[in-house]
């Protein structure tokens, strides 16, 4: 399987368009000596921010499998990251907020375990690299 991606300079500063076989998005970093505000993520945060997608459908779709009662799910991430260049993720926290009545603890834990360890390339990749620990909160609805 081949995926593609590319990015475009539209200027000013460094904000990008990014395109992978469907919608766009701007990718955008303003640094601090500029008077202008990013119009998009970092492109480090799309890193997380696609880490998190990954799971959280991961999750959702276990989940459904499993007849959960869930009507919300928030994926969460706090990550450090190193003082020097290339100033790279050390520590990544996923915290899996599910919204639902009668949502059954064991049943998110393994939708969680199952993503992590068998079905989310973004958390096998990172995971090689970086300590990728979760937590999971269930609110009743």
């Amino acid at each position: 399987m081949t995926s593609k991606a590319q990015v475009t300079w539209v200027g000013p500063g460094l904000r990008l368009v990014g395109e992978a076989e469907g919608p766009a998005i701007v990718v955008d970093h303003a640094r601090p000596d500029e008077e202008r505000e990013d119009t998009g993520p970092h492109p480090v945060q799309l890193l997380l921010i696609g880490l998190c997608g990954c799971t959280g459908m991961d999750v959702i779709s276990i989940l459904k499998k499993k007849r959960q009662p869930f009507t919300g799910v928030q994926v969460r991430a706090t990550a450090e990251r190193a003082e020097e260049h290339p100033k790279v993720y050390t520590e990544i926290h996923l915290e899996f907020v599910v919204t639902g009545d009668g949502v059954d603890p064991k049943a998110l834990e393994r939708s969680i375990e199952l993503s992590q360890t068998k079905y989310c390339p973004a958390s096998a990749m990172l995971g090689e690299v970086v300590d990728i620990t979760t937590s999971y909160r269930i609110e009743e609805a």
